[in-house]
């Protein structure tokens, strides 16, 4: 099971999803369609989950799960930022149909949707690893 989960349906996905990464200049993150990209599922999906959650717990409207706190809502609204297929969508959406430049703009945004949902995993997972308790906690009885 861990080699299909972790590998073979990742794979499966990435192929799938049409990208091609053999003539992407690894500069283009740092600018442009890129850099807004992964901007938005990182800081701004980050942003907009834990800011709005913790708005609701605030005013009472849902409360605070169990055990919780917000460093550990902070780790799980990072982890938001995982926007896989329906930002790819979106890009096809928006730059399929523009012709060459349209193609290199879809290209870019993939690349900062690639990279966007790799940094905001890597940070959720290190985040929940150090906020999440270290040993079980014992059932109330």
């Amino acid at each position: 099971h861990p080699i299909v989960n972790f590998f073979i349906i990742p794979l499966f996905a990435f192929a799938n999803a049409g990208i091609f990464l053999g003539d992407m200049d690894v500069t283009s993150v740092f600018e442009g369609v890129s850099l807004a990209v992964m901007s938005g599922l990182f800081i701004g999906k980050f942003t907009g989950i834990f800011l709005f959650s913790w708005a609701a717990i605030k005013m009472k409207i849902a409360p605070m799960p169990y055990l919780g706190n917000f460093k550990m809502l902070a780790a799980i609204s990072m982890l938001g930022g995982i926007g896989f297929t329906v930002s790819l969508f979106i890009a096809n959406l928006s730059f399929g149909s523009m012709g060459e430049h349209g193609l290199e703009l879809l290209n870019n945004s993939k690349l900062g949707i690639i990279l966007g949902s790799l940094l905001s995993g890597v940070v959720g997972y290190i985040m929940l690893t150090k906020t999440l308790p270290k040993e079980p906690l014992a059932e109330d009885e």
